[in-house]
Formats: C-alpha cells, structure tokens, sequence
C-alpha cells in the first residue's frame, strides 16, 4: 500500500488528498446533526422521530446535487466544480446553526444535501481519473474512509466542544470545510481523463455536456448500480445514524461515553474501508464486496445487543470494520463500471439515486424502535441483516470491469496493472 502511494506523482497524490479531504469534510458536517437529534428536537419542541425527516431531506436531495454538480463536471472540468460544491455545503452547514425554526432548519439541511450531493462523484472522479489503474484499489479504500473519517471528527467534536459550544456551535464550525478550497486552487491540476475527453490543453474548462439520450444508452448498468447503491446506504446508514440516539435513548450513555463510542466504530470504519478496497485490487471488487457484506451478519448480536459499554464499542467497531470495508471498494468500482464520457455524472448520480432510496432509513427505523416500545436494537438489526444479506447477492451477480483503462490516464512504470477490462465486464 505505501509504495503504491510513495509511487504516485505530486498532482496525482494532491488529488486524491483534496478528493479525501472533500468527502471528509463533507461527511464532518453531515454527521454533526445525528449528535444533537435530541438537542434540536428540544428546541424545537418537538419528538426526535420529527427531526429525523431532516436526515430523510438531505439524502433525498443528494440526488439532485449529484446530478447537478456531475453534469457540470463533465462540462466545465472536475477541479472547479469541486470548488464551488465545497464552498456551497459548507455555508448552508453554517446556517444551519442559525435557524430560528425547524421549518427553516428543514429547508437549510435540504439544500445542504444537494451541496453535499455533488462532492463525491465529482471528487472520485477526479482522483480515479488522475492516479494509475494498479494504485485503484488502495486509493479507492483512501477515499471511502473520507466518510468514516468525517464521522470521527464529528464525534470528537461533539465529545470535546459540545459543551462549551452547544448544538447551534456544532453546525457553526462546519465553516471550516471551504479552508479547503484554498489547497484545491493552489495544489490540485485538472483531470487528465477529462481533458484528454475534451481534447484541450490543461488550463481550458470546456467540453460538450453529455445529452439525455447518451445516458439513455447506458440504462441497464446505471440500474444495476442504483439498486447496488441503494443496498449499500441500507446498511451504512442502518448502522450508523441512529446508533449514537441509540446509546442515548436505550443505555441512557452520557454524552462522553457516546462520543468515545463513536470515535471507536470510527476508527474500525477507517481501517475497514483501507484494507478491503486494497483487497479488492488482489481479488477483484465483487468477492470483496460479498466478503464484507457477509461478515456483518455474525457481529450483529454484540454490535445491537452487547452488554454494557465496553460490549458495544467492541460490536460497533467490528460492525463499522465490515461495513465502510464493504464501501472502501465503492469508489473505484464505479468508476470502472462508468461509461467514459458521463464519469462525471454517472458514479455519484447512481450512489445519490441510491441515498434517495434509503433516505427514509433513520424515519424508519425510530418508527420500528418506538412501535416496539422504542427498542432501537431490534430496529438496527433487522435493517443490518436485510441489508447486509441483499448486497451480497446484488454483489456476486453483477458485473466488474477491474482494472480498464481510463483515457488520458498516467500509468507508472511499475503498475502491475494490464489496464484492459476484465473478461467479466458486462
């Protein structure tokens, strides 16, 4: 893993760290708002069930962020659109500390997701499109711990400044996402997959938009990836947005002891998501997809029903472990899996479609929890397992292309990879 980074050219690692960096961020300042569910339905004067139609509305509107921000990728170029997405989430996140009624609260987290809907489609791009075909998997596991990285710097946000800051504080410091823009502009080179598709010179931000009748063509596989997606957010948002109202409402944890929970599960996420995407550069992305997905179902009983504490870190951080493993192959397996002229759109439309899908997981789930006498362990394992058995079928039965080649890609001279689609392509 290291000599495949240590072989990597400066703008080729400048991509994939501000790609990292994107969704990491972005990621931060989504899951701000499963801290303080309880919090904000405090102020508001209402039940925790009602605000969860705030995460309902963000995942409903990544879609359109997806689609929006992936056109403008393949039109305009990768890099600039990235900028803009960054600058957009990060101040609808700011507001969001200053909504005066949940009405409006709604209306921010709404348009915050279709910021936050553009900036991982369009960054994966980038960065699989910049980095050679071999170093794929390593970087794809790279990126996908962006999630589970934003995730922990929220929770050791909650477990350090919720105190002192309080829930409208939480959402104020989401700000700090568009610093990053300043290391995009300075550090970060266009990809050369896109203007090698332009046929441009660096520096030049044009190319044809794709038309509706081209995506048309490419149907069936974008349907195969939006069921695909739609499986993979069942079960990490299944087993994440709900898990710290959870420790809350049912083992009646204080916020310390919630916060150092999820800064466990995080870290097993992180490893997690590097070491099955580097797997899959051995064994391709399908077995290692099943792979993860099937480990879920043992870990569900300590990871739902664990005794104590000290049971539901172990649980959580073996569960988080199998889950983002499963999601460290994402990024690269759509990627191959797009048609070259629509990677733009094409990868982060399918996994938002996917979102929109699941959205109502978290309405759902407290729902199940409070028809049961609000046992969330009974709703967060029912989803889990369901979810966790769909994906590996979804998984083994559809297709791969590991390893094709991206026009325009650099390809180093010790890249093991042949660059040719694999015979299982479809």
């Amino acid at each position: 893993m290291l000599h495949l980074l240590r072989s990597l050219t400066p703008s080729q690692r400048s991509a994939v760290i501000a790609s990292y960096l994107g969704w990491t961020l972005d990621a931060f300042d989504f899951f701000i708002l499963v801290f303080v569910l309880k919090d904000v339905a405090q102020e508001f004067h209402t039940d925790v069930e009602t605000v969860t139609y705030a995460i309902f509305l963000t995942l409903a509107a990544r879609p359109v962020g997806a689609l929006l921000f992936g056109l403008a990728a393949d039109r305009y170029g990768r890099r600039v659109t990235l900028i803009v997405d960054i600058l957009l989430f990060s101040m609808f996140e700011f507001a969001s500390g200053l909504a005066p009624s949940l009405a409006i609260f709604l209306v921010l987290r709404l348009a915050f997701g279709v910021a936050m809907g553009g900036e991982w489609g369009v960054g994966a791009a980038l960065a699989m499109e910049t980095i050679p075909p071999g170093a794929r998997g390593v970087v794809s596991g790279i990126l996908q711990t962006g999630y589970p990285s934003g995730y922990l710097l929220a929770a050791i946000a909650y477990f350090a400044l919720y105190g002192l800051i309080g829930w409208r504080g939480m959402f104020m410091i989401g700000v700090l996402p568009a610093l990053l823009v300043l290391y995009i502009r300075g550090k970060v080179e266009e990809s050369p997959a896109f203007l090698a598709r332009a046929g441009q010179r660096p520096g030049v931000r044009l190319a044809r938009l794709p038309r509706i009748n081209e995506l048309r063509a490419y149907a069936r596989r974008f349907f195969y990836a939006v069921l695909l997606m739609t499986a993979f957010n069942f079960l990490s948002h299944g087993t994440q947005d709900l898990y710290p109202t959870f420790l809350q409402l049912q083992h009646h944890f204080s916020q310390h002891t919630v916060g150092l929970i999820a800064i466990v599960y995080n870290i097993g996420a992180i490893l997690g998501g590097l070491s099955f995407g580097a797997l899959s550069q051995r064994i391709g992305r399908r077995r290692a997809i099943v792979g993860a997905a099937l480990l879920t179902l043992p870990l569900i009983p300590v990871w739902a029903y664990g005794a104590g504490p000290v049971a539901l870190a172990v649980g959580a951080f073996l569960m988080q472990f199998a889950v983002q493993g499963a999601w460290g192959v994402v990024p690269v397996h759509l990627n191959e899996l797009s048609p070259e002229d629509v990677r733009g759109t094409f990868p982060g439309f399918a996994y938002q479609i996917g979102n929109l899908l699941a959205s109502a997981n978290a309405t759902l789930q407290a729902g199940i929890a409070e028809t049961n006498g609000g046992n969330y362990a009974f709703a967060l394992a029912a989803v889990a397992a369901i979810a966790g058995v769909v994906l590996a079928a979804l998984a083994i039965f559809g297709p791969e292309a590991h390893g094709v080649k991206f026009a325009g890609a650099q390809v180093n001279p010790d890249d093991r990879s042949t660059g040719r689609p694999c015979p299982d392509t479809k």
